[in-house]
């Protein structure tokens, strides 16, 4: 099957049926073009089965149109597609049997596994209220890190908890530090991570945790390696922008990746952030995490996820000229 050429984000999806669409060759493909944003510029795709050079992490549900609802046919989809992780917030909620199946077929694909959400609140406190359950918490991220070894993972997310009526800042980092020190003692010797997330505060209102800045004084007081940060770039856009310099300022504590446009959160092209120059940004300086497609599609069905997986590629072609 021959692939459409398209010249504009509305033409780039038409007509690709899952058979067609992962079924070409990279010399049947190596003419695709992949629209960008702003004044239409373009630049020659890699082959639409070629793995891409960042894992970058679809969701299931993602690509349902095409793969179906089996979650271990939407992961074969996936690897088909190029891509080389998995964002499942709810993995570890998953039945047993569930979650050592997809793991087994993950690891047959290549996928890793980003971090799945995990609570925040033992015994009705939160990580930043107080300190009187330090010991449940240090159990529970310690029973969190065994699930997670099971099944090949390493990192899970956590965000700390809400603002708390009669504490000041200050007294919510010390016990959130406080906790997390405890906390490290049972994590570190499993080799797992603990990522921390902030979020906007137009979106969540009432968050403690907030900016990559914040976050970065959080881990350098922890003073452990397992405990980082997950920038997610949609919410940082929001918060505070200047991504690139902010990315560089706490790189060393950045283990993970959120990605989502600005605004409305759908996929990269469809809003202001220069997900393009990002990435080239990222892999320039090594990285090889995870970064996470905590997103929605500008489009429905078929139409939608190819348009999503077409936005990737053009984005993931950082290495060739920009073509008006």
């Amino acid at each position: 099957m021959k692939l459409r050429t398209p010249s504009s984000p509305a033409s780039r999806t038409a007509g690709l049926n899952r058979r067609g669409f992962l079924g070409v060759g990279a010399t049947a493909a190596a003419g695709l073009l992949a629209a960008g944003a702003g004044a239409q510029a373009q630049a020659p795709a890699p082959a639409t089965g070629t793995k891409f050079k960042l894992k970058y992490g679809p969701t299931f549900g993602m690509f349902e149109a095409h793969a179906g609802k089996d979650p271990v046919d939407q992961l074969r989809f996936m690897a088909e597609a190029g891509f080389s992780a998995l964002l499942d917030g709810g993995f570890l909620g998953k039945p047993t049997e569930l979650q050592d199946k997809l793991a087994a077929e993950m690891d047959k694909l290549g996928i890793t596994l980003g971090g799945p959400y995990c609570s925040t609140t033992i015994g009705g406190q939160s990580l930043v209220a107080g300190t009187g359950q330090r010991e449940g918490y240090a159990q529970y991220y310690k029973g969190v890190c065994e699930k997670l070894k099971r099944v090949n993972g390493k990192w899970f997310l956590v965000v700390p908890g809400n603002l708390v009526e009669g504490l000041t800042l200050e007294q919510m980092t010390a016990n959130l530090v406080e906790n997390l020190k405890a906390i490290m003692k049972e994590v570190e010797p499993t080799g797992c991570v603990m990522t921390l997330e902030p979020l906007n505060p137009r979106n969540h209102a009432g968050k403690f945790l907030t900016r990559i800045p914040q976050a970065m004084e959080i881990c350098k007081a922890v003073d452990s390696p397992c405990c980082k940060i997950v920038n997610d770039l949609y919410h940082q856009q929001i918060t505070e922008g200047d991504l690139i310099p902010n990315i560089d300022r706490a790189w060393d504590y950045i283990a993970h990746y959120h990605l989502g446009d600005s605004p409305g959160r759908k996929e990269p092209t469809t809003g202001e952030i220069n997900y393009r120059t990002i990435f080239r940004h990222r892999h320039g300086k090594g990285y090889q995490g995870v970064l996470g497609m905590e997103h929605g599609k500008s489009k429905g069905g078929k139409e939608g996820e190819t348009a999503l997986i077409e936005a990737y590629r053009w984005c993931d072609a950082f290495d060739q000229p920009y073509k008006v």
